[in-house]
């Protein structure tokens, strides 16, 4: 009978790290998962017959095209697009596109890899994709980003399908982008399907598309907290980035009773001992969604201290919410957490705590929500959308408020039904979604057999 042991994730991390060299994020993700998937399969034969986890760890296929455009002075511009399909086993491949200067191949294949396990969790039909372009959206005039999202549409439109692969928004996309990119693509295909979502209301979009993810990471944390007896009201919560997670999240730490006192971007983070209530909040809102402005301009506005180049998780607190980019959080960084009282983490970025992070956190029994789960209410909203594009219907916004607090819940007791630690009421919330989000996934692949 086969049996894993730490040899046997060795091994495998050995394999994986030689067949796909210097890409350090893609390693993280994939570890982060084998190493509480590997026990857990230690005696089913079947997956290791059948090369389960091998198999989820090389995506379907890679697509990496370039992409020419013409800025306003005339100047000929080539970015590198990608799309990451990773595993389409229970459902059309399904995740964001991201515009911003990180984008590598590394990246992209660890975001498509999380993607497949958080798109399980929600217990919709979707598989996991990602894609995007190491095009800056920033500093760049609306023309220019129409230009780049139409010549990024003219090579990936041919890979997508609303049974396909049907992308949505991330870092560096949103309405706008989403915007053009639909309307190359309908135009090239002359086809009105719902190949996108996070569209706008007036083409096709779901209600509540954009508030999904900064409210499903907060809904986590809530049922975390319920769990053991407690709850978000008059807790001190830090909460990093300033763009849609970030302020969707401070919204609904704030409806809870909570308070935000802090919110970064890339220049540094604001520090309001006060709280950043409603109005602040819309001030924020404004400031980078409309003006596109730096957070500094909050601290002058308010009289709140401003921290440039910084990060907030050094900040006494009770609860955090890591909600701007990938490894934000350092093993010192959570260490500082664990001494400076907080009780909870819930990710609302993508793989925000690095491997070093993850692992005191748990050690320190910090109720801790990994991305995967944590951040699920975004897609699970999209899969919504997908759902009510195929119907040419539009559910109303009571309706699907209702459906992302069921799904959030769904996605908690999962988490506690594959990470309960035995002879405690801690629950491992990183080993019960991994758990989780594979098992539904890796069965599908069983029953198709060797494909």
């Amino acid at each position: 009978m086969a049996r894993s042991n730490p040899e046997d994730l060795e091994q495998f991390m050995t394999e994986l790290k030689q067949r796909n060299p210097h890409e350090a994020e893609f390693h993280q993700a994939v570890y982060e998962v084998a190493a509480n998937v590997c026990d857990y399969i230690s005696d089913r034969d079947v997956y290791h017959e059948m090369q389960i986890l091998r198999r989820i760890a090389e995506p379907d296929r890679i697509i990496i095209f370039r992409v020419c455009w013409e800025d306003d002075s005339g100047a000929i511009r080539v970015n590198r697009g990608y799309r990451v399909q990773n595993n389409n086993s229970i459902g059309p491949y399904k995740g964001g596109l991201r515009f911003h200067p990180s984008v590598n191949l590394s990246v992209m294949k660890f975001l498509a890899f999380e993607q497949t396990f958080k798109n399980s969790l929600t217990g919709l039909p979707m598989g996991g994709a990602k894609g995007g372009s190491d095009f800056d959206v920033k500093g760049k005039s609306d023309n220019e980003v129409m230009r780049f999202c139409q010549s990024f549409m003219v090579e990936l439109h041919r890979h997508l399908g609303a049974d396909v692969d049907v992308p949505a928004g991330d870092i560096g996309v949103g309405a706008r982008e989403i915007g053009y990119l639909f309307g190359q693509y309908k135009r090239l295909t002359n086809k009105f399907s719902g190949v996108l979502t996070g569209k706008g209301m007036e083409y096709g979009g779901s209600p509540i598309r954009t508030e999904a993810t900064g409210y499903g990471t907060v809904y986590m944390m809530e049922d975390m907290l319920s769990r053991v007896g407690d709850h978000i009201e008059g807790k001190t919560c830090l909460v990093s980035g300033a763009g849609n997670v970030a302020q969707y999240a401070t919204e609904k730490i704030n409806h809870l009773g909570g308070r935000v006192v802090t919110m970064s971007d890339s220049s540094g983070f604001v520090y309001d001992k006060d709280g950043i209530d409603a109005d602040k909040l819309a001030y924020i809102v404004d400031l980078k969604t409309n003006r596109r402005g730096s957070i500094d301009e909050y601290a002058e506005e308010y009289g709140a201290e401003y921290h440039a180049g910084g990060q907030p998780w050094d900040l006494p607190c009770d609860l955090a919410f890591p909600c701007a980019t990938q490894n934000e959080i350092s093993r010192d960084q959570a260490r500082a957490l664990i001494r400076n009282g907080c009780i909870g983490v819930s990710e609302g970025a993508n793989m925000p705590t690095d491997q070093e992070g993850i692992t005191d956190f748990v050690d320190a029994k910090v109720l801790f929500a990994p991305s995967k789960a944590a951040n699920a209410g975004g897609v699970a909203i999209s899969g919504l959308e997908m759902s009510q594009n195929s119907a040419r219907i539009t559910w109303k916004e009571e309706q699907l408020q209702e459906l992302l607090r069921e799904i959030m819940q769904g996605i908690h007791d999962k988490c506690v039904e594959y990470g309960e630690v035995s002879g405690s009421r801690y629950v491992d919330y990183v080993k019960g979604a991994n758990i989780a989000g594979f098992t539904k996934v890796a069965d599908a692949m069983v029953a198709y057999g060797v494909v």
